[in-house]
């Protein structure tokens, strides 16, 4: 036997790896304190907010248009949504104001992001006077406990101070029920749907057994021979069929034994397909359809929706260079001036913002009521939160030529937000090289 001595020998691969460990835990520590700066910095502002208001009648919507106000200006200078922002400041007034000791201990790198995550998540359903005490118990528990180790643990220290039985607790989350969407990649996104447990779980095992019962029933037919899904893609196959052809069972609109007017109610989606990706699909990396709202979309589902729509395209011709929209038609009568400003706009014109045209709604730019035009250069589309925004806060806004919205911030700062241009139909490419001189002839 003997001792390996070399440079790259056990020891020196110790001393190495010590090495690394330490820069792990000297930059982990690093991070957490920068992320409690920035935590204590964003509820600092979301403070601010509530003091412009103290001297104004107090309500709910006073409350929330102070902060949409304050989130929408670091938004805008972070490029970042201004609703992501509302929610950072949300997260950062909790952890300061009910877990001072959680937001201690993670900014001297006692706890990772992970467990303050876990603390805060699990105390979130305590009464505001529970808090206090489950802070300081939940850092003297996390003492030497992984996050999912500790949130066992959480859970039970939470229930044993819950003023409530679990019961009533379950009576109220049923107010927190929503459906939500999150834009994944490649086309794909995933549907959220928060439920009541019981209704979750049985929906989730009628769907079960609905693609057991289709894949069992494979070789029955000739068709089924070539259907080679899976049970988890067939249980989404079904569940985007029956939510988007079905009818509710309970429907308010249903009058004696006939059908309501929900069944009739389609899905709408906003989308813009470039005539060349449905001439050449070869080449849809290079004119790729959108999904406004949301992102690419592939050519074969693009020309899917194309051939099997009943509603009228608009066609929208641009500028061969810059890619703005010169004029729009269709081959049916429709509102001219709305189908430009769905070309020319897709989306939400609030700096972020990403909600299609057709879920906004169209605004004068200069209020109507205050002499504003009906033109398409005094017109934008926004959504109902920030339409409501500009209304009811200090931000303000002028269009410039070619449908460019100068937001101006609370601070002062400008904010310019600019039509996306659609891809242009000329594109310049260098000069071929010029051809090699020819020898001259022999003759």
């Amino acid at each position: 036997m003997h001792e390996d001595t070399s440079p790259t020998g056990p020891k020196s691969g110790s001393k190495a790896l010590s090495a690394v460990l330490d820069e792990v835990l000297r930059t982990g520590a690093d991070l957490a304190a920068a992320e409690v700066r920035r935590t204590r910095a964003l509820a600092e502002a979301g403070h601010l907010a509530l003091d412009v208001m103290a001297d104004r009648p107090s309500s709910s919507r006073t409350a929330e248009m102070a902060l949409r106000e304050v989130a929408s200006e670091l938004a805008a200078a972070e490029n970042l949504s201004d609703r992501a922002v509302q929610a950072q400041i949300g997260r950062a007034m909790v952890l300061v104001d009910d877990y001072p000791g959680t937001l201690a201990a993670w900014e001297q790198g006692v706890l990772s992001r992970a467990h303050v995550q876990a603390i805060v998540e699990i105390g979130t359903p305590l009464p505001a006077e529970g808090r206090a005490e489950f802070d300081v118990l939940a850092v003297a528990t996390a003492e030497g406990l992984s996050p999912g180790r500790l949130r066992s643990r959480l859970a039970a220290l939470a229930e044993r101070l819950q003023p409530t039985t679990l019961t009533e607790r379950h009576r109220r989350g049923r107010e927190t029920r929503c459906v939500r969407i999150v834009t994944g990649h490649d086309g794909e996104s995933d549907l959220i749907a928060t439920l009541p447990t019981v209704l979750a779980v049985g929906t989730y095992d009628r769907l079960t057994q609905q693609s057991r019962a289709i894949i069992d029933a494979r070789g029955d037919t000739p068709e089924s021979i070539t259907d080679e899904r899976t049970t988890a893609q067939v249980r989404a196959d079904i569940l985007a069929d029956m939510l988007l052809t079905s009818t509710p069972g309970a429907d308010p609109t249903r009058v004696d034994d006939g059908p309501g007017s929900l069944g009739a109610i389609r899905a709408r989606v906003q989308v813009v397909v470039p005539a060349l990706t449905m001439l050449a699909p070869e080449n849809e990396n290079l004119e790729p359809a959108e999904l406004v709202g949301h992102g690419p979309l592939d050519a074969e589902t693009a020309r899917a929706l194309a051939e099997s729509t009943t509603v009228a395209w608009d066609r929208v011709v641009t500028h061969p260079v810059t890619g703005s929209v010169l004029c729009t038609d269709t081959y049916q009568r429709t509102a001219a001036i709305d189908r430009f400003l769905r070309a020319r706009d897709r989306h939400c014109r609030w700096p972020g913002c990403s909600v299609p045209a057709v879920r906004a709604e169209v605004d004068h730019t200069h209020d109507y009521a205050l002499g504003g035009r009906t033109d398409v250069s005094n017109l934008s589309h926004l959504c109902q939160r920030h339409h409501t925004q500009k209304q009811f806060t200090r931000w303000r806004v002028r269009q410039l030529a070619d449908g460019v919205l100068e937001w101006t911030s609370p601070t002062g700062r400008i904010y310019a937000d600019e039509p996306l241009p659609y891809s242009p139909a000329v594109r310049f490419v260098p000069d071929d090289p010029p051809p090699p001189e020819c020898e001259p002839a022999p003759f």
